[in-house]
């Protein structure tokens, strides 16, 4: 099954603290057995309301290939990490996967 997860980190880290983080995320999905298809660094985004105090936050995405099972065990590995203020994960039908393949196409995104 084809997800995308996308995942806020709290604004108080340094860049390299930011680039650690998200990188436990991809090793963890990696380590998992799943496949990354696509990441992306949205970088530091302004929040639509404030989270923790929090006005901004450092945005990633991540879509990968996965069994169902992993998406439990990356859920709660974001649940327990205090950096992580907000994530979300969705599966992508067939619809969303031609989209996303475009919109990378376009951006040139590896």
């Amino acid at each position: 099954m084809r997800y995308e997860t996308v995942f806020i980190l709290t604004p108080v880290l340094s860049e390299s603290q930011t680039e650690e983080a998200a990188k436990k995320y991809f090793d963890f999905i990696k380590s998992n057995g799943a496949e990354i298809v696509s990441q992306e660094n949205w970088g530091l985004k302004k929040l639509a309301y404030p989270i923790e105090g929090k006005q901004n936050g450092f945005y990633f995405l991540v879509e990968f290939d996965a069994s169902t099972d992993l998406i439990q065990k990356l859920e709660v590995e974001f649940t327990r990490d205090e950096r992580i203020l907000r994530f979300l994960t969705i599966k992508l039908d067939k619809h969303a996967i031609d989209w996303a393949v475009k919109r990378r196409d376009k951006l040139k995104i590896k």
